[in-house]
């Protein structure tokens, strides 16, 4: 097969062979820091995706019938393979995404953890026992896999997201069919073709690609038993609504307004940093960016004015083999005349733009740099709706309490961190606030991959969130067997077939 970067039409994966299929529609893969287009991805239609989730249906008995520690020997490997091309992957993000090359390497590293957390499936997947639970009963719990198994994954984290997915589903005994984004599916590739070279049976793992006529195919097709989702949330309530519908479970995760309050005693040069990182970090691209600060009492001023001062300073540019930037370009020329429309929204609505991050076309590379919009009011466009760039608002709050006020007004739910020394506050702010992953004095309070994303709200739909134990749960269901021997009672200990079994005789 030809190497990533000679792929002129992406292929997908089905049933172990890899196929160069091109129906009538497609689209095209950028290089956002050239404005390059770098290949074509086939729009697959639905007989791709019955043949792909027949091949899924196909593998799933002898997978799931492989014990548990082989198919982690496996999952083994593919860490090993992971970990020895780990720059080649970051690259590979970085040309496809925009990212920077730190950025593109903390994914690779954090879907490496994810897939060490399915290496220990053996013990993850360890049922209950209770013996004599009534005179002569013994009852016992075990999990099994559900099937055939999809994931819908964005184009923001193109190789951690599909890592938060199919290595638990896998290691569970599942086979799987990944969705990977249309804008950035060069990352799932590799992996799949990584996956091979681990040993992983064909069939096991398969990918198809295109946009809302392949995703409903999947969603309704009566072989897929359960569908992993992440992305904006119309769209995960979309899937959750329609899965659910067909009979699938769904764990859908959404979109996002992350607020960070900062508390008039925070650290500020700390706090700046963190706030800064978050909100401009994969240049605002990601569901737990902090999009939102709340500035309490007289911390406001200057922290827009140090905020300004870090975020303009701040080098913004293509990031294609280069170290030497701090953000890199959004995914497409058409996202970033969207996000920088909002600064023109945020001026109708009587906000102030303390930093304007448009930049000239130097070049066509997708940049926009940092903004700061101060005097956002919660019922401001830019307080509530998820802008998906690296665009700040400053809500400025006279106490904690209107603080955590802005926070139950917001119909998200992801994330949000506070910035603090007072412990009473951090410890009000930890109860309180309407947000399923918490941080204090952090700036991204985004789990690692032992813990579930805990989003809330209309940030997920679903009842198991990814990652952790509840991933384990998610791709698994129980089976509950109650068990009695009958024989004759205290008279069986004299039966000398019993007493033979005993080896009494």
């Amino acid at each position: 097969m030809a190497a990533i970067a000679e792929i002129d039409v992406v292929p997908i994966l089905s049933g172990g062979r890899w196929l160069k299929v091109m129906p009538q529609r497609s689209g095209e893969v950028y290089n956002p820091s050239t404005g390059q287009v770098i290949a074509r991805v086939p729009f697959c239609d639905a007989p791709d995706v019955a043949e792909a989730v027949a091949a899924a249906r196909n593998a799933w008995p002898g997978w799931a019938d492989t014990p548990a520690v082989d198919r982690a020997r496996v999952l083994f490997q593919f860490h090993h393979l992971l970990a020895e091309r780990f720059e080649e992957l970051a690259a590979l993000v970085t040309r496809e995404h925009g990212k920077t090359l730190a950025e593109a390497r903390a994914e690779v590293q954090r879907g490496l953890e994810m897939v060490e957390f399915a290496c220990g499936a053996p013990s993850l997947l360890m049922g209950d026992s209770l013996p004599n639970i009534a005179p002569g009963v013994d009852a016992e719990t075990n999990r099994h896999p559900v099937g055939v198994c999809a994931g819908i994954t964005p184009y923001n984290f193109p190789c951690m997201v599909p890592l938060w997915m199919f290595p638990t589903a896998i290691a569970c005994g599942n086979t799987f069919v990944l969705k990977p984004s249309e804008k950035a599916p060069l990352s799932a590739v590799r992996l799949g073709e990584l996956l091979q070279q681990a040993g992983l049976p064909p069939g096991v793992f398969n990918i198809v690609h295109g946009d809302r006529q392949c995703v409903d195919a999947l969603l309704v097709h009566p072989d897929v038993a359960a569908v992993s989702f992440v992305g904006s949330t119309p769209i995960a309530k979309y899937v959750y609504q329609t899965g659910t519908a067909h009979g699938k479970r769904v764990q859908a995760a959404g979109g996002a307004k992350n607020h960070l309050i900062i508390m008039p005693d925070a650290d500020l040069d700390q706090s700046v940093k963190a706030l800064a990182a978050s909100a401009y970090g994969c240049a605002g691209q990601r569901c737990m960016a902090g999009s939102v600060a709340v500035a309490v009492g007289r911390v406001a001023d200057p922290l827009v004015e140090a905020l300004r001062a870090h975020a303009g300073g701040l080098r913004v540019g293509p990031t294609d083999g280069r170290e030497d930037v701090d953000m890199g370009p959004v995914i497409r020329r058409e996202h970033l005349q969207r996000v920088a429309a909002y600064l023109d929204v945020a001026v109708d609505e009587g906000a102030t733009v303390a930093l304007d991050g448009r930049l000239p076309p130097e070049n066509d590379a997708f940049l926009l740099g940092p903004s700061i919009v101060d005097r956002v009011k919660p019922d401001m466009r830019l307080a509530r709706e998820e802008i998906f760039g690296p665009v700040l608002s400053v809500i400025r709050a006279e106490s904690l309490e209107a603080a955590l006020d802005v926070g139950r007004r917001s119909p998200y739910g992801n994330g949000a961190s506070i910035f603090t020394r007072d412990g009473f506050a951090a410890r009000e702010f930890k109860h309180r606030f309407n947000a399923g992953m918490i941080g204090v004095n952090v700036g991204v309070p985004a789990p690692m991959a032992w813990f579930p994303f805990t989003g809330w709200n209309q940030s997920f739909f679903g009842d198991l969130h990814i990652q952790g134990v509840e991933s384990i749960h998610f791709y698994t269901r129980q089976k509950m067997t109650l068990t009695r021997w009958f024989g004759s009672g205290a008279d069986s200990h004299h039966d000398p077939v019993w007493k033979t079994r005993r080896g009494d005789q």
